[in-house]
């Protein structure tokens, strides 16, 4: 593939690269990486330099610096600017994300992102009704998306690694979290199976500040047989399995002690 080179990344790749760097574990940025090889023919680049880009990109994210992980160091302006950006608002980076990609694509948003999302949208007149409904549910799909691969497609509780049964778990309630910053950001966000997703929603377990898990008194004291007490049971004061990015955001932990969780 003939690559752009010396050619300056533009805008648009840059949000193209970010909104993928979300969406893949770190130690899955090479590239080998089918996602990178996609992004990388889209654009008219080699995968070494998607990779390169996204690697630039990690040199603004503060986890990785809190883990001595710096990324590249010749990371550009730009690059330090969409970081910014984008990082204070999830949704829109998303939103512009698969709009870019849809019109290089030459087919449409609704097309791009997954059918659940976007089917019962079909009957909606265009309008800014419908652009709203359908950034919600990019970001949404966003979301889901970036937070799953960040647990590596495992429940962070449990370990179980079936899809189909794995939820994008709000720390904060998405009713309670701002637009911006919170409702998409996936540091707000746990890796759940469905039956620790409910007790989570429903404020029967939370975490400390440590990442460890507590139950509350009505799970511990809620009929159930002895054989799923002792399963429950085995897990509380057990630190959650950490992602490869994005680490339960210590405000949001906290707002879910305060008015999510049912206490002891």
């Amino acid at each position: 593939m003939a690559d752009k080179y010396r050619v300056k990344w533009t805008r648009e790749e840059t949000i193209l690269a970010f909104d993928l760097y979300c969406k893949i574990p770190f130690a899955k940025i090479t590239k080998s990486n089918k996602e990178i090889i996609e992004l990388a023919h889209l654009l008219g680049r080699t995968p070494s330099s998607v990779g390169l880009k996204m690697a630039n990109l990690a040199h603004f994210d503060p986890e990785l610096q809190a883990r001595n992980i710096s990324g590249m160091s010749n990371a550009s302006k730009l690059d330090a600017e969409i970081f910014s950006e984008f990082s204070q608002n999830w949704s829109e980076l998303s939103y512009q994300a698969q709009q870019i990609k849809a019109r290089l694509q030459n087919t449409t948003v609704e097309q791009i992102i997954e059918i659940d999302y976007v089917e019962e949208n079909n009957n909606i007149p265009t309008g800014e009704y419908r652009e709203q409904v359908m950034k919600a549910r990019v970001g949404q799909y966003f979301f889901r998306t970036s937070v799953l691969a960040a647990y590596k497609n495992k429940c962070c509780v449990t370990g179980i690694a079936l899809p189909n049964i794995l939820i994008a778990s709000h720390i904060k309630p998405w009713r309670d979290s701002d637009e911006k910053t919170e409702r998409t950001n996936p540091s707000n966000g746990l890796c759940l199976n469905a039956l620790h997703d409910k007790a989570f929603d429903k404020g029967l377990i939370t975490l400390d500040k440590n990442y460890k898990i507590i139950h509350s008194k009505q799970l511990k004291e809620t009929q159930m047989d002895e054989e799923s007490r002792q399963w429950l049971q085995s897990y509380e004061g057990k630190q959650i399995i950490l992602p490869d990015r994005f680490y339960p955001g210590k405000q949001f932990i906290e707002y879910h002690n305060d008015m999510v969780f049912k206490g002891n």
